[in-house]
């Protein structure tokens, strides 16, 4: 009689049958599991091209997302220098009766809600002046990206540590209760000012380390030295000011702030005290990088700052701290 293997018997059949279908949903659940994990590759590859960050398989990290606070395109110098940037600008007028800590002013501001909320700036006026004097640098900043409050001051003759009370003021009016707060984003502002608004733009950064920049221009002040500040500051100097000599004003106020701090100082060159009571190319090109710089960390900026601008027509010096924090 021949001998059964343990394959031809009854129970030997039942096994292999058993077996197979084993390796049936064997191959079946790795069918499934494959596929299960091609799905969530791809939904992997998916949200790791939405998500700031994310981290592909194996791989590293993708590059972050752009800096949220950038406005506009890319900047070239013929940008900053034209007398218009890319954003269409809107005006609103603010009156003395409505406010209290100030005089009343004008806010500029980019007409398009489109990119979101912007940083804002106050402009001072100097001694005996009032803000018609500063009214060109309004639609000339806001058309780069940002609100620009140009005020008057509570008398003519207010002296620098009033100005710089009054700067405040304003920009506590303006990221509180004016008709344009929601369109600034309260913690990203900065302060300008010309002659005593320039030295009210040093107390007004002295008083609230939280500015985020800072722009006196041809400033006066009796206090020469400012190493409290912690604001990001460009001081602007003109090399022919009888009124605020640079020797005696714009000099020891950059000199004095601290080495640690960003800061840099521009003379202006064949320019006077009053060089920045009108539209001036220089004045706008270092200020709308500056406040781009610190304002809106956008560091697309960086490269009118640093190197160090060289002697020209139009500067006579530029010192400063690069590279920029």
């Amino acid at each position: 009689m021949q001998q059964l293997s343990t394959g031809d018997s009854p129970a030997g059949r039942s096994r292999d049958r058993l077996s197979s279908r084993t390796r049936s949903v064997s191959r079946s659940r790795s069918r499934t599991w494959s596929a299960a994990l091609t799905a969530g590759a791809a939904t992997a590859a998916l949200f790791g091209g939405l998500v700031p960050g994310a981290q592909a398989a194996g791989g590293a990290p993708e590059a972050a997302a752009a800096n949220p606070y950038e406005r506009g395109p890319d900047p070239t110098v013929s940008s900053i220098e034209a007398a218009r940037g890319s954003y269409a600008v809107s005006q609103t007028s603010v009156s003395s009766l409505g406010v209290s800590g100030f005089g009343g002013g004008t806010i500029y501001y980019p007409t398009s809600t489109a990119d979101g909320t912007f940083g804002a700036v106050a402009v001072a006026p100097g001694f005996t002046a009032t803000q018609s004097s500063m009214a060109w640098l309004g639609p000339r900043l806001a058309s780069q990206g940002f609100v620009v409050f140009t005020i008057d001051t509570n008398t003519t003759l207010d002296q620098p540590d009033s100005r710089g009370r009054q700067l405040l003021a304003a920009l506590d009016y303006l990221t509180r209760s004016s008709t344009v707060r929601t369109r600034i984003d309260a913690a990203r502002l900065g302060v300008m000012g010309h002659s005593m608004g320039g030295g009210g733009t040093l107390e007004a950064a002295k008083s609230r380390t939280s500015l985020k920049a800072a722009i006196p221009l041809t400033g006066w002040n009796t206090d020469k030295s400012w190493p409290e500040l912690r604001t990001p500051t460009l001081v602007v100097g003109a090399d022919g000011d009888t009124v605020a000599p640079v020797a005696t004003h714009s000099e020891p106020f950059y000199e004095s702030l601290p080495g640690s701090l960003d800061k840099a100082y521009l003379e202006l060159n064949g320019a006077t005290h009053f060089t920045p009571n009108s539209s001036n190319t220089t004045i706008a090109k270092y200020s709308i990088s500056w406040l781009k710089r610190f304002i809106d960390d956008d560091t697309r900026f960086e490269q009118f700052l640093c190197p160090l601008p060289r002697p020209s027509l139009t500067i006579e010096e530029y010192r400063g701290s690069c590279p920029l924090g």
